[in-house]
């Protein structure tokens, strides 16, 4: 989430806490292995939702999650494959004598809110961290974490974001100031303690690590029943932010997969000043990561051309493919990449993405088979546009900044 310390922490991220080689312990081949195995039956594709922070920020209430659940099944999301409806920080209230935590005056019964909302067949998730406070000065979980995971379940939450937040300051700060190495143990042994705390009630619950990418959280997540781990810091609505995250997703390619995915944050798909071309490209090369596709957009004033993208459902099917292998850059010329994505049944999926500020037309860029391993002309499906196309060696593309083509190949040779 945002919050008016994210720079700060994005800054000191890159700064003073990057670990080396020398100092980061590495897993063995036999534990990324256990690493790579799903831990059980939850996000077998990669979760797909709404969370309320990028619209509503700290000013969420109950009424407001009860009219995004009934506003995702009225939009067709729901239909889409849309089931999370996420409350992001703000909710918390104080603690009683006995360490329970209680929800503040904005939301009046947290039961009544999950029961409401799975009435609605949808599933609700929550919010916290294992510091003391939350990234907007809220009660978190620290020394809590047994006692909130219980409670969770008993409202029947289903998916819990764990933002690191104070705990960065409180403990790793506290007990090591010195010892970036002390300071991962500890942050690990946080997320590992609430990964077994939510494993210990029974109930299936999604565990989304939210600690901007730190120490490469991808190699260890797993292990502690993560399901998704933030890679980067926070997208903000921009064309600048988005592509700089899709450009640090290479090389994580192969720590994605059922139960298990790299998380490039929150869709910014209708907020903003984004171009139309700018919100296909982004929603189009979320689905090629496999990321978790969390929308955050003004759901009752939703535009129909934004409401097309977020519920089309052949790039949805790309994001949702059962293989769960991430696509990955295939190569560059100039300002435009092409990515691949191999899907269940062997097919292919390609995007070439202008990331170019000027408009590729005079001079268009040519698509290059052979640096794809693919043979002769290939028969596929322009994902938005809906027509069928041939792909030939050396075919000119027109692109506009910023926009992307989006085809499947069913049986590419």
């Amino acid at each position: 989430m945002r919050f008016t310390t994210s720079l700060a922490l994005a800054v000191l991220a890159l700064t003073t806490f990057t670990l080396t080689a020398q100092t980061a312990p590495k897993p063995s081949a036999a534990t990324h292995a256990k690493a790579a195995a799903p831990s059980n039956a939850v996000a077998q594709t990669p979760p797909m939702g709404w969370n309320s922070w990028n619209f509503f920020f700290g000013k969420v209430t109950d009424k407001d999650i009860r009219a995004s659940a009934d506003q995702i099944v009225s939009t067709g999301m729901k239909d889409a494959g849309y089931v999370y409806v996420n409350i992001d920080d703000t909710w918390e209230g104080e603690r009683d004598a006995s360490g329970v935590l209680h929800t503040n005056s904005k939301f009046p019964d947290m039961k009544a809110l999950a029961d409401y909302v799975h009435s609605k067949g949808l599933k609700i998730g929550i919010y916290s961290g294992p510091g003391s406070k939350t990234c907007a000065g809220f009660a978190a979980s620290l020394d809590h974490e047994t006692q909130d995971a219980q409670l969770y379940a008993s409202w029947g939450i289903d998916y819990l974001k764990y933002d690191l937040c104070s705990f960065h300051k409180d403990v790793m700060q506290a007990q090591a100031p010195d010892d970036k190495a002390a300071q991962m143990r500890l942050m690990i042994a946080a997320y590992d303690k609430m990964g077994k705390a939510l494993k210990a009630t029974g109930r299936p619950i999604v565990y989304s690590f939210c600690q901007y990418g730190w120490d490469s959280v991808w190699e260890w997540a797993p292990a502690l029943g993560g399901n998704l781990w933030r890679t980067t810091g926070d997208v903000q609505p921009n064309w600048g932010s988005i592509y700089d995250i899709i450009s640090q997703q290479q090389g994580l390619a192969k720590y994605a997969g059922p139960g298990h995915w790299n998380d490039p944050d929150m869709l910014e798909v209708g907020n903003g000043k984004l171009t139309l071309a700018e919100n296909r490209a982004h929603f189009s090369m979320w689905a090629m990561l496999a990321a978790p596709l969390l929308a955050g957009n003004d759901l009752p004033n939703m535009k129909p051309e934004i409401n097309a993208i977020l519920t089309n459902k052949d790039v949805i099917a790309i994001d949702q493919d059962k293989l769960g292998k991430q696509g990955t850059l295939a190569y560059a010329d100039g300002e435009v990449e092409v990515w691949t994505r191999h899907l269940a049944g062997g097919s292919l999926a390609v995007a070439v993405l202008n990331a170019g500020s000027d408009r590729v037309s005079t001079h268009p860029f040519h698509l290059s088979l052979a640096k794809l391993g693919l043979h002769g002309p290939q028969k596929g499906k322009n994902l938005w546009s809906g027509k069928e196309v041939e792909l030939t060696d050396n075919l000119p593309v027109e692109l506009a900044s910023h926009d992307i083509l989006l085809v499947k190949i069913a049986s590419p040779k």
